[in-house]
Formats: C-alpha cells, structure tokens, sequence
C-alpha cells in the first residue's frame, strides 16, 4: 500500500469535523512548501547574482565624491 492510499484510509476513519482540520492543514503545508520553494530560488538568484562579485574591479573611489553630506 502506497504513502498516499494509507493517508486516505487513515482520513476516511476520521469524524467528517477533524478531516475538514485535516484538509486545512494539508493546505497549510503546501502552501509553506510553496513558501519554502520560492525562498530558496530567491536565495539562489541572488547567490547567483554576487558570485565573483569580490574579483570585479571598483568602478569608483573616494576621490570621485563630489559632494559630501554631513
């Protein structure tokens, strides 16, 4: 018997008020893993983005502020 076949024997034993809780919490589950999955392609992306970021040459230094605020 598969995970998913197990999981809809269990809910099926259930009284109808705890398999509607059941359900909200299978919807709050994919919706963090959904959370979660955009997280972490937001952390690649930007990983991605500073990778060899220190070997880049400074465009600017310190002698080219024109205007200093204090």
């Amino acid at each position: 018997m598969t995970l998913d076949e197990k999981i809809y024997q269990y809910a099926r034993k259930l009284p109808s008020s705890l398999q509607e809780e059941l359900f909200n919490f299978v919807q709050y589950l994919i919706l963090k893993a959904e959370q979660q999955e955009k997280q972490d392609w937001a952390s690649l992306s930007l990983s991605a983005a500073m990778q060899d970021i220190e070997e880049e040459q400074d465009l600017y230094s310190v002698s080219d502020i024109r205007v200093t605020f204090t």
